[in-house]
């Protein structure tokens, strides 16, 4: 049996607009309900990406630990924990799922305590909780797949499975075409959408949507996405519109492009901190609606296995959304290009180990 580590290496927030710190964490003792998890592989996130930047306002939780989507192995368990066991291969994911919930830890330092929530993922080992891990049942799906089902694939495909209800032959517009809006792209198309509008402003995702099932791709830096979408669906407008990229003014254009008498449209993505959006109230009245979604309404230990399953039987090919993969040590190169919009999503590898 492999001994248990003591230390761990993460990326750390230690002040709000600086980089990453890459340092040694000294592991705690699990509390019950914790899991300690040897990772493999991280997402990156725009969530994190505000994190990092400042803009989600005042952060009084400094210095601290990040990263919310992942695979892993499990290493060990804290008493009470049942859901999984030492060697599981699981999904770690910020939406809380079944088990116990512990909120939070610290981890010891050179520079002192550093703070964690319930789950952290830039981190070579990890302590979370039993509510935000998923066993992997089907060793068949690699590592690298697995991590993408902490976030992107729950609240994208999320969105059009669950939220939405995308039924086949409608019509949907998905704003952004990052990792969130690139797995509603594949999810739009899993469930027979006829006409699948892809918007952003970097032509290389706009040809990945493509790849991915987009009918139609519109960048938005040349044109007037609003006005393309009148014009696709001659003047009606599509039946549901998923908003990924985060933005104030994409959010309003998302909602003007659904139908009027019941299009529907979905905001998936995070603007920072103090910002809004401007509606039309007549443009309710008339029967526009417009909702947020909450990791796409992902119920973990009902969706993720069914996520997988779709992804093994070539359904839902949510490999595609990778475009890049560093190394932890290069994690503030990964979040410059993800803020320059040229990453569909990144992953983090933290070891060639774990099956990968």
């Amino acid at each position: 049996m492999t001994d248990i580590p003591t230390i761990t290496r993460a990326a750390v927030l230690v002040e709000i607009g600086k980089p990453l710190e890459i340092m040694e964490l000294t592991l705690p003792t699990l509390k019950p309900g914790q899991v300690l998890i040897e990772m493999a592989y991280a997402g990156v996130c725009h969530s994190q990406l505000h994190e990092i930047r400042g803009r989600r306002g005042p952060d009084a939780f400094l210095p601290h630990t990040l990263g919310h989507e992942g695979a892993g192995t499990v290493l060990a368990c804290g008493e009470g924990v049942s859901k999984v066991c030492l060697g599981d291969r699981v999904v770690l994911s910020w939406i809380k799922g079944e088990g116990v919930d512990v909120p939070g830890t610290t981890y010891e330092s050179a520079i002192g305590t550093v703070n964690s929530g319930a789950i952290s993922t830039f981190m070579t080992v990890t302590v979370t909780c039993e509510n935000r891990v998923v066993p992997i049942l089907e060793d068949k799906l690699p590592m690298r797949e697995a991590a993408l089902l902490g976030c992107a694939v729950p609240t994208g495909a999320g969105v059009v499975i669950n939220t939405a209800d995308v039924q086949a032959g409608s019509s949907v517009a998905v704003f952004g075409v990052g990792g969130i809006g690139l797995s509603a792209v594949l999810a739009s198309a899993m469930r027979g959408a006829t006409t699948i509008i892809a918007i952003d402003i970097v032509d290389e995702k706009l040809e990945a949507a493509s790849r991915a099932g987009a009918t139609h791709t519109i960048n938005a830096a040349t044109e007037d996405a609003v006005e393309r979408i009148k014009e696709i669906t001659e003047g009606s407008g599509v039946d549901t519109a998923v908003e990924a990229a985060g933005l104030p003014q994409t959010m309003e254009a998302a909602f003007v492009s659904v139908a009027y008498g019941g299009g529907l449209c979905v905001l998936a993505g995070n603007v920072a901190f103090g910002e809004t959006i401007n509606l039309d109230p007549f443009d309710l009245i008339k029967g526009r609606k417009i909702v947020g979604s909450w990791g796409g309404e992902t119920v973990p230990d009902r969706d993720l296995p069914r996520y997988a399953e779709m992804f093994l039987s070539g359904k839902l090919p949510f490999d595609q959304l990778v475009s890049h993969e560093w190394t932890l040590e290069n994690i503030n190169t990964a979040f410059d290009e993800l803020e320059a919009r040229q990453v569909s999503r990144a992953l983090i590898r933290m070891k060639d180990k774990n099956g990968i």
